[in-house]
């Protein structure tokens, strides 16, 4: 999983150096990888109980439609597209319905309860990172039906890749179930996760994607339904802990890929840090409730039990999280904000997100 907070409206504000217009054409197209945190409604096509298709999801989406969004509004994909000039909101490759612009401008290949090892999307019956690759692939031969083999080179180099998974490899596959817990120690586990995360971004890269961000870990043992677990009221530090060093190891793997990669731009996006942030000073961020959701009594509440038929809170802007893993659209503005200010950074240019 991987998530967060925003303000009611981003203003794209650019130092002199660099004009708004510079940072809105950074990117020919957004393509979005990884889980719950990132699925825009693949998981609407398939044969699995992991769907947000219905009330009271996206209730603050435009429309107020549920589309298969884990949350009460937008995702931290679908504000970076509209921050960077591309389009609104980035759409799920399996709508059947998907238009040319949108496979001109970028798709979103994730799938709730997915990981990057292909036990957690197994259990969860869902779409693994390596199916996701096909699925790119196939995206990629109609690209070329729609721009031309070299423009849709050009489109895919050009691109902003975000790669956000790995929580529910480590909540479902080695927490909540003994499926990974009996064949590996956390450190060995942590290692695994991320050999298959390399594997996955050296496949991107011979693909044709050269900008790839990269999301760590959220302060998992936060996660209302973590908690519950153990009956707990506070966060567990163990888990925490766990998160931590695996987004340390991260943090020293990425650059190591990138010189492997020639002419690659693989940047670390810090989750954990935000996130902490606003369970901290929950105030400061307008939040009134950070270890609840806001469907039904926001423990055990998601997916397939936080229906139209659960109590729902009145203002979910005052949610950290909407359901018990997943957080809120406020939650969402505010990582998108720090995320898009972390990439701006790393390619060193002088704009900045607020």
């Amino acid at each position: 999983m991987a998530l967060a907070v925003f303000i009611f409206v981003l203003l794209l504000k650019v130092s002199t150096a660099v004009s708004s217009q510079n940072i809105t054409h950074l990117f020919s197209a957004v393509l979005i990888f990884g889980d719950s945190t990132a699925d825009s409604g693949n998981n609407n096509y398939i044969n699995t109980p992991f769907k947000a298709d219905h009330p009271p999801y996206g209730e603050d989406f435009p429309g107020k439609i549920p589309t298969g969004r884990f949350s009460n509004g937008k995702l931290v994909s679908d504000f970076w597209a509209s921050l960077l000039g591309i389009k609104q909101t980035v759409p799920p490759f399996l709508q059947p319905n998907i238009s040319d612009f949108d496979i001109r401008t970028g798709v979103n290949f994730a799938s709730a309860g997915s990981g990057y090892d292909d036990m957690t999307a197994q259990i969860s019956q869902v779409i693994p990172v390596t199916k996701q690759l096909y699925y790119f692939r196939e995206y990629i031969k109609r690209l070329k039906k729609v721009v031309g083999i070299k423009e849709a080179n050009r489109i895919i180099e050009g691109a902003l890749v975000s790669i956000s998974a790995g929580t529910n490899d480590f909540t479902i596959s080695y927490y909540d179930l003994p499926s990974r817990r009996e064949d590996f120690s956390m450190d060995d586990y942590q290692d695994y996760i991320l050999k298959k995360l390399q594997n996955f971004v050296n496949e991107l890269y011979k693909l044709g994607c050269r900008t790839m961000v990269v999301s760590g870990l959220p302060p998992m043992g936060c996660l209302p339904i973590q908690m519950l677990s153990r009956f707990s009221r506070t966060c567990l530090t163990d888990q925490n802990t766990d998160a931590r060093i695996y987004n340390q190891k991260l943090m020293n793997l990425l650059p190591q890929i990138q010189s492997s990669l020639k002419g690659s731009r693989i940047m670390y996006t810090d989750i954990y840090t935000p996130m902490m942030e606003m369970i901290r000073n929950p105030r400061k961020h307008g939040f009134t409730h950070t270890k609840v959701g806001c469907c039904g009594i926001g423990l055990l509440e998601a997916g397939p039990i936080c229906t139209y038929l659960t109590p729902l809170c009145t203002n979910p802007s005052n949610y950290l999280f909407f359901d018990s893993i997943h957080p809120t659209e406020a939650a969402y503005r505010y990582v998108t904000k720090t995320l898009l200010n972390q990439i701006l950074r790393h390619l060193n240019t002088s704009g900045h997100i607020f």
